[in-house]
C-alpha cells in the first residue's frame, strides 16, 4: 500500500479552509517532495525550507505558515526539516516545541538565522528534555542570549540522543560556555558542537579553561568549534594540555583567534604526540613563520593523523609556506592545505605550483591555483576551503577511504545537507 500522500494539494485545502493565503514557496517545496520515489518516503527525507534560496522565489516562512505546515501537513514520512534564513520568532519556536514533543520521526533541524530569542530558546530546549529522536540541532545566528544559552545547557544534562549542537553566533556568554562545559562532562551521546563567536568581556581565558577540563573528561566528543573566543596562548596551551589525554576529537576548529607563533609551539608538541586529530582549522590568527615550522616539524617527523590544515590569513612569508609544502611531500596524509591571505613570494609559488602539477596536492584539496605570466609562475585564489559548520564525523560519511581525504576539502557530507 503506498504511503504517499499528496502535500501540495492537502496544503492547499488547508489554507482554503483557514481562509489562509497560500505561501507559494512552501507550495513549491511540497510539490517536489510529492515527486520523491516511495523508497525515500519509506526511509525519510528532509523537507528544505530555507529562506535563501537562490534557485526559486523565496516568500519567507512566518510563525503563520509554519504552523499550518506543522499543525495540518507534516507527518512521520519526515525525517529533517531545514527552515534556516527564515523570520521565525519566539511564537515560531513554540510551534516547533510542541511538535518535538509529539513527533517521533524527527532527526535533523535547523533553525539558523531566524529571529528566535530567548523565551522560544527555553521552549525548544525544555521539549528536547524528553525528545529521544532528534539527533541534530542547529540554533545559529538567532539571538537566544546567555540565559537561552543555560536553557540548552540545562538541556544536556537530561537529554541523551543529541549528537549534534550549533548554538554559534547565538550571544552567548561566559556562565553558558561554563555551563555547556560542564553538561559535557557527564553527556556521552554529543559528538559535535559550536560554540562560535561568544559575547566574552573577560581577559582571563576561564571559558577556555573549562572547556580543556572538559576534553580531559569527554571521550565521544569528534568535533568542537571555538571560532572567535579572543582566545590566546594561554588558552591554546590549557587546550593541547587537555588533548594529550583525550581520544576521541577529530576536529578542531581555533580559526579567528588571537593565537601566535608561541601558541603554535603547543600544538606543534602535540601533533608530535597526538594520533586523533584530523582536521585543525587557524585560519585568522597570527602564527607567522616561526609557528608554520613549529607545524611542519611536526607534520614531517611525527604526525601522520593530521589530514586538514588550514593557516588562511596568517602572516606567513615564503619561509614558513614553503616549510608547509615540504612536511607535505614526506607526509602523504596530510591531504588537504588552505593558505589563502599570507605572503606568497616566488618560492612559495613554485613549491604549491609543483605539489599540485605532481598530483601531490589535488586541486580540490586547496584553496591556490597557479597560473603562469612572462615566465614566472603565481597562485590564484580558488574558492575552495575548509567549510565551516558542517559536522564531520566518520559515521555520516558517505565515502570510502580512498576517497576520504579529497572528501575533506568540502568537510564531509550528510544525508541531512
Amino acid at each position: 500500500m503506498s504511503v504517499r500522500p499528496d502535500l501540495h494539494q492537502h496544503y492547499v485545502q488547508v489554507c482554503q479552509n483557514l481562509g489562509q493565503p497560500e505561501n507559494p514557496f512552501i507550495a513549491h517545496v511540497l510539490q517536489e517532495a510529492d515527486k520523491n520515489d516511495e523508497t525515500t518516503w519509506t526511509k525519510g527525507f528532509t523537507l528544505k525550507i530555507a529562506g535563501n534560496s537562490h534557485l526559486v522565489p523565496v516568500q519567507r516562512v512566518t510563525d503563520d505558515s509554519l504552523q499550518i505546515c506543522i499543525c495540518h501537513i507534516l507527518h512521520s514520512s519526515f525525517s529533517g526539516l531545514d527552515l534556516r534564513y527564515n523570520i521565525l520568532t519566539d511564537a515560531g519556536a513554540k510551534i516547533m516545541a510542541t511538535f518535538l514533543q509529539e513527533n517521533c520521526s524527527l532527526r535533523y533541524l535547523n533553525l539558523m538565522f531566524n529571529n528566535i530569542g530567548t523565551s522560544g530558546a527555553e521552549l525548544i530546549a525544555k521539549a528536547l528534555h524528553g525528545n529521544e529522536t532528534l539527533l541534530h540541532m542547529r540554533m545559529t545566528g538567532n539571538k537566544i542570549g546567555e540565559k537561552g544559552g543555560m536553557f540548552f545547557s540545562s538541556m544536556l544534562q537530561i537529554n541523551s540522543t543529541l549528537e549534534e549542537l550549533d548554538l554559534g553566533d547565538c550571544d552567548t556568554g561566559v556562565q553558558c560556555l561554563i555551563a555547556i562545559a560542564t553538561a559535557l562532562n557527564q553527556n556521552k551521546s554529543v559528538k559535535a558542537i559550536n560554540l562560535n563567536r561568544p559575547l566574552l568581556f573577560s581577559q582571563e581565558e576561564e571559558t577556555t579553561v573549562h572547556l580543556a577540563l572538559m576534553l580531559k573528561n569527554n571521550s565521544s566528543l569528534v568535533e568542537l568549534h571555538l571560532c572567535k573566543h579572543e582566545m590566546k596562548n594561554f588558552g591554546v596551551e590549557q587546550l593541547c594540555e587537555a588533548l594529550y589525554e583525550n581520544s576521541s576529537l577529530r576536529y578542531l576548529d581555533l580559526a579567528c583567534n588571537k593565537i601566535t607563533s608561541n601558541g603554535v609551539k603547543f600544538l606543534g608538541k602535540l601533533l608530535k604526540w597526538n594520533q586523533t586529530l584530523q582536521i585543525l582549522d587557524l585560519n585568522a590568527n597570527r602564527i607567522e613563520d616561526d609557528g608554520a615550522i613549529y607545524l611542519s616539524e611536526a607534520l614531517t617527523l611525527y604526525n601522520r593523523t593530521l589530514q586538514a590544515l588550514s593557516v588562511v590569513s596568517n602572516n606567513i612569508s615564503g619561509k614558513g609556506l614553503v616549510a608547509l609544502s615540504d612536511a607535505m611531500k614526506t607526509n602523504t596524509e596530510l591531504s588537504c592545505i588552505y593558505i589563502w591571505g599570507n605572503k606568497f613570494d616566488e618560492a612559495t609559488c613554485m613549491a604549491f605550483s609543483e605539489l599540485i602539477q605532481m598530483g601531490r596536492l589535488k586541486p580540490n584539496c586547496t584553496d591556490v591555483e597557479p597560473y603562469e605570466v612572462d615566465g614566472h609562475v603565481y597562485l590564484a585564489e580558488l574558492s575552495h576551503g575548509l567549510q565551516k559548520h558542517y559536522y564531520w564525523t566518520p559515521s555520516y560519511w558517505a565515502v570510502t577511504k580512498k576517497d576520504a581525504n579529497a572528501s575533506l576539502a568540502i568537510a564531509a557530507v550528510s544525508e541531512y545537507l
